[in-house]
């Protein structure tokens, strides 16, 4: 028997992979996230046992696949990768140990896909060639390292970061990175609703404390771009709309 752990993508359940919608149509057995998209839990054979690992630990989640494993083809059904900030690597070693066969399908990670749905390429060529990314819920509940993160250059990725903002903003510009940096956050990334927020960074808090979750931070540059990119889209569309 083998577990598999499949990305599902960061909302959109049309972005999940060939392979992964492959696994998910034949399995005995699905563990899914609470955030992935009920389309793609329903994607499952109807008599196929269905887990939301919602409010569960980790290690109950870690021994509930082992157990499944032993006897059933699971797929462990992650949003965005499984192996960032996912936990797939902890499954995955979990699994090992006890001896059951793995395999890992990556999925579209919200690192580039949700600022992409936003108009905002996270490189840019002239504008940033480096991404970094972190988040802003250490497992030991500690601060991120602003110092490090500010001076890295290039574009900043947030994940779980939303609640976090007022003291994001403020530790990367005590930090040293300028208030006035363009920044974004974007709620509900390649969701019907998602929405969007772009500020300078010592603004953004006030501008986006509305923003329902889950959402992504992004700092950098590269932000200002998307009123460009947003506005060339939306008049493609149009004239699209228009071609006879």
């Amino acid at each position: 028997m083998t577990v598999a752990l499949v990305g599902a993508g960061p909302g959109d359940p049309g972005l999940i992979t060939v392979r992964g919608l492959e696994l998910l149509r034949s399995c005995d057995a699905v563990v899914y996230d609470r955030l992935v998209a009920e389309e793609l839990v329903d994607e499952a054979p109807e008599d196929a046992l269905r887990i939301c690992r919602d409010g569960l630990a980790q290690d109950v989640v870690d021994g509930l696949l082992v157990e499944l494993g032993r006897e059933l083809e699971v797929v462990r059904l992650k949003g965005g990768d499984p192996f960032v900030f996912g936990r797939g690597g902890e499954e995955a070693l979990a699994l090992r140990e006890a001896g059951i066969e793995i395999e890992v399908v990556p999925g579209v990670s919200s690192v580039a896909a949700v600022p992409a749905a936003a108009g905002i390429p996270v490189t840019q060529r002239g504008v940033a060639d480096r991404v970094t990314i972190a988040t802003a819920h250490a497992a030991d509940d500690s601060e991120p390292d602003y110092a490090s993160l500010a001076r890295t250059g290039g574009t900043l990725v947030l994940f779980m970061g939303l609640s976090r903002l007022e003291e994001l903003a403020r530790g990367l510009i005590a930090a040293g990175l300028p208030g006035s940096t363009p920044a974004a956050v974007i709620s509900r990334g390649t969701l019907p609703d998602q929405a969007t927020v772009e500020a300078q960074l010592e603004d953004l808090p006030a501008r986006a404390a509305d923003l329902p979750g889950p959402a992504l931070v992004v700092v950098g540059d590269v932000v200002g771009l998307r009123g460009r990119i947003v506005r060339e889209q939306e008049a493609s569309a149009v004239a699209a709309k228009c071609t006879p």
